[in-house]
């Protein structure tokens, strides 16, 4: 399966899993990112790093390594 980071801008996915330190997941689970909610890349920064993601009504900006951790289903 993909991770967000692999995503390009204007493609769609839902989150399967998240994986990482144990830190890391309890700060993307504080800001909404949930198992089965439905994401969209935005952008990347200038030089790659960090991307934009829309989720529901909120835009987050997380670093490649961090979204590389979120196991996405492309839609």
């Amino acid at each position: 399966m993909p991770t967000l980071d692999q995503l390009r801008p204007g493609q769609r996915g839902r989150i399967l899993s998240l994986q990482g330190d144990a830190a890391l997941v309890q700060r993307l689970l504080d800001m909404g990112v949930l198992e089965g909610e439905e994401l969209e890349v935005v952008g990347f920064a200038p030089l790659g790093d960090p991307m934009e993601v829309r989720l529901g009504a909120a835009r987050l900006t997380l670093r490649r390594r961090d979204a590389a951790g979120i196991e996405v289903h492309e839609l």
